[in-house]
């Protein structure tokens, strides 16, 4: 059986406020594309198909049009919940679906009840185990102790004590988790609420392969335990990643090959550190003039402009942060031990802010905008005559 392993879709998110809806369908056609050219009789998707409970409209839409294809498609589909989305609305019609060849797996209740499907060797049990939040299932399973670890192990025992009674079924497992011996990335949210988040590769002992979701990034944890990672980018701490899916063979003795099958890009990412003018001038940036972009800078103080000056070479420059030499904002200065009045205090952020005392006319101009904002012209005289504020 030839298996195409992808998670954590995350449709309607957006990437530092610019909408990703349009990558998404570009990845949902590419992902049509694979299974016919690649023949994939099984998708597997290992939850956070949404990005949040109560996803957009159009992400619903995109996500109905993708299913929609992929049961018209040569591939059956099981596809699982994650800590992103809504089990009840992920499920919804879940039983009616099942017809179609697209198999949901939201309901916990339904762990350790597999997805059968048959392939020239005999069958096939997909085990598709949604997100299990420790704190709901500890009372109805009977767990000792609320952790992520316990919910899963309680899971992995109800799918081997499903297998057992199925000699010679080979099996798949999908399960959306933080497994010890994958690095998580910036864009995933905590599931450590309610338990200890890592679980042992060890619990899904038993299963001929198991696909994960959760963590953003790909990564082998065994030849038969994987995490397929995003199809896109969602954080910066992800510029280094290969995204993409795998492409599983599952033979008649139930071992597994797999191959990687790299995602489109639509848009690379550029994490670019230096001074303003190294960045603006340099030509060994030029790589990055089409990325997304996140930018520090080197300079001793704060560049004027600095965005959109940035913005005329590279146009998507989405993050900018200071790196330089001034002490950080909000630092005690040396003065703070006496009274002073507000001219100094704005004066000396300004300077700590840019590195250089303002000019003649810059500082006319602050200690005007100053003056008008003060209730009381007269209370800085007042505050420099008798060294404290008066009540």
């Amino acid at each position: 059986m030839r298996i195409l392993h992808t998670s954590d879709w995350h449709l309607g998110r957006s990437f530092h406020r610019e909408g990703m809806l349009g990558h998404q369908a570009a990845y949902v056609d590419h992902l049509l594309e694979v299974v016919e050219s690649e023949r994939v009789d099984l998708v597997v998707v290992a939850g956070d198909v949404y990005d949040r409970a109560l996803p957009p409209v159009d992400a619903v839409r995109l996500c109905d049009d993708a299913l929609v294809r992929l049961a018209r498609s040569r591939a059956s589909v099981v596809l699982t919940s994650g800590n992103h989305d809504s089990a009840q609305r992920l499920g919804f019609s879940s039983r009616l679906i099942d017809a179609a060849g697209v198999h949901l797996r939201t309901d916990v209740s339904s762990v350790g009840s597999p997805v059968l499907l048959d392939d020239a060797h005999g069958p096939v049990a997909v085990h598709g185990i949604p997100y299990l939040d420790p704190h709901a299932v500890a009372e109805p399973w009977s767990l000792g102790q609320r952790s992520h670890e316990a919910a899963l192990t309680e899971a992995m025992t109800r799918v081997r004590r499903d297998l057992a009674a199925r000699r010679g079924t080979r099996s798949v497992v999908l399960a959306h988790a933080f497994v010890a011996g994958a690095q998580p990335s910036d864009s995933e949210r905590d599931i450590t609420v309610g338990g200890v988040a890592r679980v042992p590769t060890s619990v899904f002992d038993g299963a001929d392969y198991v696909a994960l979701g959760h963590l953003h990034g790909a990564h082998v944890l065994s030849d038969r335990v994987r995490y397929s990672g995003s199809p896109l980018a969602y954080s910066f701490s992800e510029a280094g990643h290969h995204k993409g899916s795998w492409l599983v063979d599952l033979d008649a003795t139930g071992a597994v090959s797999a191959d990687w099958v790299e995602a489109p890009v639509p848009r690379a990412l550029a994490r670019l550190t230096g001074t303003v003018e190294e960045l603006l001038g340099s030509p060994e940036h030029a790589w990055a003039e089409g990325c997304w972009v996140e930018a520090t800078l080197t300079d001793p103080g704060r560049p004027l402009q600095a965005m959109e000056r940035l913005r005329r070479r590279f146009p998507h420059t989405l993050v900018l942060s200071f790196a330089g030499a001034r002490p950080a904002l909000g630092a005690p200065a040396a003065s703070m031990t006496h009274a002073r009045r507000d001219h100094e205090v704005a004066r000396e952020f300004l300077i700590e802010l840019r590195g250089h005392e303002p000019d003649p006319d810059e500082a006319a101009l602050l200690d005007r905008a100053v003056d008008a904002c003060c209730d009381d012209p007269d209370a800085d005289a007042l505050i420099s005559e008798v060294g404290a504020v008066a009540p």
